[in-house]
């Protein structure tokens, strides 16, 4: 503390002392970390002493200088005013994205849902603009969809190999094979009254993001607490099942590549490995966007500490 009020008259300066325990945010960044020095976008921690507290106020005070003689950072209220509005919003975004991030996982994972069940309520002028929204980024295969209020949830191909469902071709008589023709009548195929009406999601994607979902709503639950998902984890048990899974049936089905066993992938395998996938890719993202956050609401509280004792 005496070496900060020496040096004030070599670098003017103010001191705000900052107690970390009015704020959650900042007990909980630097509770064990104290004393810290906050100069500008410099941080110096304990230990410190006179030469380097001198070198981080003089690299912050060349910085304010240098800011200080640029136009564009210099444009007065009008500028601190919008700057005013970006930290609210910022501030509200670091305490509520998870929220915000949930509820549209939510909500996008369930108007697929809802279409089959406007189709059955006789609404399908509703649930068809459904259908073709997600038909942009699903290839909607009914043969690879859940169903909704039909003899089956599922009308696997045949070469699935699963003998106690009926088949996709029996149900429908449609063609199975992986012509053009036979891929759009597999798109288009909705459903009806006796099979039941599909899910506007196929059945990896609504693993995926119900995976990511849950993990969401674990991660809220658990206070936001949860450490990231190793990236190697991620690869080995997130990225790589479904990748076998969905590549091996890909190059399979290639005329060109008839020598690999044709496979077709079952309702089961889809949705392990499109959980798997779900659930570690927001292991692995959402306690890094909590990170960020909490730098965001550790900048905002120490500031807002600072202004606070610099009045008092």
């Amino acid at each position: 503390m005496a070496d900060i009020e020496a040096l004030k008259t070599q670098i003017p300066h103010n001191l705000a002392l900052v107690n970390i325990n009015e704020d959650s945010d900042l007990k909980k960044t630097y509770g064990d970390r104290v004393p810290v020095l906050q100069v500008g976008p410099y941080t110096l921690e304990a230990p410190f002493d006179r030469k380097k507290i001198e070198m981080t106020l003089g690299a912050a005070s060349d910085r304010m200088k240098h800011i200080g003689n640029n136009p564009a950072k210099s444009q007065g209220s009008k500028l601190q005013g919008a700057s005013d509005r970006l930290e609210n919003m910022g501030r509200w975004l670091s305490r509520n994205y998870l929220s915000a991030l949930n509820l549209f996982v939510f909500i996008y994972l369930a108007l697929p849902f809802l279409a089959p069940v406007l189709m059955n309520a006789g609404q399908p002028a509703l649930a068809r603009p459904i259908y073709a929204v997600y038909g942009a980024v699903c290839h909607q295969m009914a043969f690879r969809s859940w169903f909704l209020f039909g003899e089956q949830a599922v009308y696997p191909r045949a070469a699935a190999g699963l003998d106690d469902l009926q088949s996709y071709g029996e149900a429908t008589g449609l063609d199975e094979t992986n012509s053009a023709s036979a891929m759009l009548g597999a798109r288009g195929f909705i459903g009806n009254e006796q099979l039941g009406y599909k899910v506007a999601f196929c059945q990896r994607d609504v693993a995926i993001y119900g995976g990511i979902l849950l993990f969401g709503l674990v991660f809220a639950a658990s206070g936001r607490r949860i450490r990231p998902f190793h990236w190697l984890l991620w690869l080995a048990i997130g990225v790589a099942p479904i990748g076998i899974d969905g590549f091996s049936q890909l190059f399979s089905q290639i005329p060109a590549l008839d020598f690999i066993p044709y496979r077709e992938s079952t309702p089961l395998l889809r949705t392990i490995t499109g959980a798997l996938f779900g659930i570690t890719t927001a292991w692995f993202g959402f306690p890094l966007l909590e990170a960020d956050a909490t730098a965001a609401r550790v900048k905002v509280a120490t500031k807002k500490a600072s202004s606070k004792s610099g009045r008092d």
